[in-house]
């Protein structure tokens, strides 16, 4: 997986080539597609702007040189020259107005594109993705990458507006005196040098920064999920001081791109223009001796040289910006090329579920390709019956609804629904056939109505009452101040775990499955909320085909088939009379758990 391999590797920092740089900045570019016509406006904008810049200096050339020098000079050409140079000024300005507006919208425009892009590719992704994935890690991605992606679209426009105003500057100098112009290019070599070190030093120390802002990501996002394991465990001083470690290379990574910028930036900009108005100067002077030189030249090559050495100055600047654009860049695109995906379906679009047989014919999967998590696994559930998956944790119960699901692809084998490959049906249609109720609950902010739909409006609010009853949640709906209308906040906080499960499993039997998958789904139910939620799971499993996961094997004895697997194979089949008969590693789980039963640890 790309992402696990970034994180697995993310103190093995590089400087990426200016090949690889130009091929990540013609990709992004591409997410402006849509919004061409603006940058295109915004672009011929900026070339009639740099026009208008070189223009200024003439102005003043010639009013110098053809009037003030000669003793022509009145107040009508003072006026007519001033006016001049004011109605460029004025004409920069509304260029500018406009060319930034335009530039801007389309650049906010081109982020909120790459934003709901990448936000989509990661609800393509597979479960696989994620298992190896921080949550950090990938929030960063669609929150920091993308937002430096607005500084980045102003960085391409400064880069664009310092490159014309550069060549028409130098367009002009030429046309002024050819031999002080080579002069000045001849200062263009060491700034090449100078921009080929800032980029090699400046994209590696910003692919440090932005590691160690998805390492602080991560850290945050894993200390809120998990904070109340960490305070029942008194963590909060390791927490506290791991968070302080990573933070602090932060800042490190941070204070040697500020080191490298104040020396590589304005400081040796203004350095070199200095010499070059020096050796303008020399120039002139030694000129001077033999003939003379005119004034207004002078003065519009001073102004030449600011206009040629300015932009540079902004363009040093704005390459911090734009190697931070050009790593988020990158980090985004990686997302894009990801192809953990959810298995791939050999879809029939005609085929529906009806009977909901399901059949496992010698299934061995493995997550990396390398270990078998479950090997040649067979066993058939007949309309309407029960199968029960039990043994040790790392058995292989959760990796066979997994595979179940279409979460992820099994390498050999093959599962049945109906008598047809589970690879031939919709995904669609799995889904809405297949109602799966996980161990961990887990509720989206809105309210209860919201979190039994599952923003699915064919659902009436008849149907999200029923469901409730029917699973015995509304015992504690409708105790509440709004019933079903009660606000639930992040994560469901303010309900307890059975109530959260109760909730979970209204929002599955509310789409009325023909199969249901219980993963250990009464493991956070306390005593009293199972015996209340007992009969509702004995109704949602009636006339559904049911494989259920469970530690507590007293909720499966009633169960059709019992699969005990080990080590990814089934050692044990059977009911739950038959298992208890055969003596083997079933009526030893059983009997441990009536022991426990039976002698409750006392406590003082």
């Amino acid at each position: 997986m790309a992402a696990n391999v970034e994180i697995e590797n993310e103190n093995k920092y590089r400087s990426i080539p200016i090949k690889e740089q130009m091929s990540t900045l013609k990709r992004i570019l591409k997410f402006t597609k849509p919004y061409l016509k603006n940058f295109a406006i915004a672009i011929l904008l900026v070339i009639a702007l740099a026009v208008v810049n070189a223009a200024q200096p003439r102005v003043i050339q010639t009013f110098i040189d053809n009037h003030l020098a000669t003793g022509s000079a009145t107040g009508q050409t003072a006026w007519l020259f001033g006016g001049m140079y004011l109605g460029l000024t004025i004409l920069k300005m509304v260029f500018t107005f406009f060319e930034l507006y335009l530039f801007n919208m389309a650049a906010e425009r081109t982020v909120q594109n790459v934003r709901n892009k990448i936000y989509e590719k990661v609800h393509t992704l597979g479960m696989k993705f994620f298992d190896g994935t921080a949550t950090g890690w990938v929030v960063t991605r669609i929150t920091n990458d993308t937002e430096a992606l607005k500084d980045f679209w102003n960085v391409l426009l400064n880069i664009t507006q310092s490159m014309l105003s550069i060549t028409t500057t130098f367009i002009a100098m030429l046309i002024l005196d050819w031999k002080v112009s080579l002069a000045v290019l001849a200062f263009v070599p060491i700034l090449v040098v100078i921009i080929r070190f800032y980029q090699v030093y400046s994209s590696k120390t910003y692919s440090e920064m932005k590691s160690k802002n998805s390492q602080l990501n991560s850290k945050l996002a894993e200390s809120i999920n998990g904070m109340s394991t960490i305070q029942q465990f008194r963590q909060e001083k390791r927490m506290i001081n791991e968070f302080e470690t990573t933070n602090e290379e932060y800042f490190h990574s941070r204070f040697s791109m500020m080191k490298i910028n104040a020396i590589l930036l304005s400081p040796i900009i203004d350095l070199l223009y200095t010499l070059a108005i020096v050796v303008i100067l020399g120039i002139f002077g030694f000129s001077a001796l033999n003939s003379p030189i005119e004034v207004g030249v002078i003065y519009a090559f001073t102004s030449y040289v600011r206009l040629f050495f300015q932009p540079l100055t902004r363009l040093m600047d704005n390459l911090s910006l734009f190697q931070d654009g050009i790593i988020s860049s990158s980090r985004i695109l990686k997302v894009m090329d990801d192809e953990t995906y959810t298995p791939a379906q050999d879809e029939l679009p005609e085929l529906n579920i009806q009977d909901a047989k399901i059949e496992f014919k010698n299934v061995t999967f493995s997550y990396d390709s390398e270990t078998e998590v479950l090997r040649n696994i067979s066993f058939t559930v007949n309309p309407g019956e029960t199968v029960a998956l039990v043994g040790h944790t790392g058995s292989g119960k959760s990796s066979i609804i997994n595979v179940l699901m279409r979460f992820y692809e099994f390498q050999e084998g093959d599962i049945l629904i109906d008598g047809h490959s589970i690879r031939n049906y919709p995904i669609e249609e799995l889904r809405r056939e297949i109602g799966l109720v996980l161990q961990d609950s887990f509720m989206f902010y809105g309210t209860i109505k919201d979190n039994i739909r599952l923003l699915d409006d064919s659902i009436t609010d008849r149907e999200i009452i029923d469901a409730a009853k029917f699973v015995q949640a509304d015992r504690f709906i409708e105790k509440l101040p709004n019933q079903y209308d009660h606000k639930v906040v992040e994560r469901g906080a303010g309900f307890s775990s059975g109530e959260k499960q109760l909730l979970s499993f209204a929002s599955t039997i509310v789409k009325d499955p023909k199969i249901l998958i219980l993963d250990e789904a009464t493991a956070n139910i306390d005593t009293e909320t199972e015996s209340l939620i007992q009969e509702g799971l004995n109704r949602m499993r009636a006339g559904r085909t049911t494989v259920a996961i469970a530690h507590r094997l007293s909720t499966i004895r009633d169960a059709d088939q019992i699969l005990v697997l080990e080590s990814g194979e089934i050692v044990e089949r059977g009911n739950h009379e038959a298992l208890i008969e055969l003596g083997g590693r079933y009526n030893e789980m059983y009997e441990l758990q009536n022991l426990g039963l039976q002698n409750p640890i006392e406590t003082k």
